[in-house]
């Protein structure tokens, strides 16, 4: 079955609105777990507009091999402050997986991929990093990329298509040309030996007929859309129901 991984930077956004520490981002990777996930994503960004390192290190704590942890992030975002920089975060507390996205400061949220084709040298010493450290690396790519033998030659052993346009084009009412789009590319992908992860805006509105679409899904990360709905569905009861969606 497809891992489904839960995405907690909105409980972070929510409690730093405010100050202080609710919601309590550890008793929300409890519920989660709980629920029956598989894996545990966070995203902290160099502003520390959401997910903090701090909060990056309880997680590990909480979670000593319980699900997968993921830790998503810009591998060529300098230290700044309290955020050491993604590789030394990854090395003081093990992720099983790094997801390398190309965002910024400017970036509302993470609306690109990398271009393998354009990118390959300079991500290769930093997949090597990665790996020394006992991390699986996934790299943000869009539909439609190329360079995927590329990657697995420098070490990359995952991408995580970037579903943005997929959900735009579902929420129109036709997403069958991006479906075609994301298939083929997932197709690519795994002829080049990587295992494929999706994520951004899946909903359980669109999560079923893309999974539906794209044979052999590793794993997908949600987490702007299921805790929306677990404004209104309680957090426990959405895990589930995605769940169900994937099985």
């Amino acid at each position: 079955m497809t891992l489904l991984s839960v995405n907690l930077n909105k409980i972070a956004v929510l409690r730093n609105s405010r100050g202080g520490n609710e919601p309590d981002i550890a008793t929300a990777a409890h519920t989660c777990i709980e629920a029956g996930c598989g894996g545990i994503t966070v995203h902290p960004r160099p502003d520390m507009r959401h997910v903090t390192p701090a909060d990056v290190r309880v997680i590990a704590g909480l979670l000593r091999g319980r699900v997968e942890y993921n830790i998503e992030g810009n591998p060529f975002a300098g230290a700044r402050g309290a955020y050491p920089g993604l590789l030394e975060l990854a090395r003081e507390v093990r992720p099983n997986q790094v997801t390398l996205v190309p965002d910024g400061d400017g970036q509302i949220t993470s609306d690109h991929g990398f271009d393998l084709t354009k990118d390959i040298d300079t991500l290769k010493p930093i997949v090597a990093a990665f790996r020394e450290i006992g991390c699986r690396v996934s790299v943000f790519v869009d539909a439609g990329g190329e360079g995927f033998a590329e990657a697995a030659a420098i070490g990359v052993q995952r991408i995580e298509l970037y579903t943005g346009p997929y959900a735009e084009a579902f929420a129109e009412g036709d997403a069958r040309k991006e479906l075609a789009a994301f298939s083929d590319t997932a197709r690519r992908a795994q002829q080049a030996g990587l295992a494929v992860n999706a994520g951004h805006d899946l909903s359980q509105a669109n999560l079923g007929t893309f999974k539906s679409a794209i044979p052999g899904l590793a794993e997908v990360s949600i987490g702007h859309a299921l805790i929306g709905e677990a404004l209104y569905q309680g957090l426990t009861n959405t895990v589930k129901a995605y769940l169900e969606i994937l099985s």
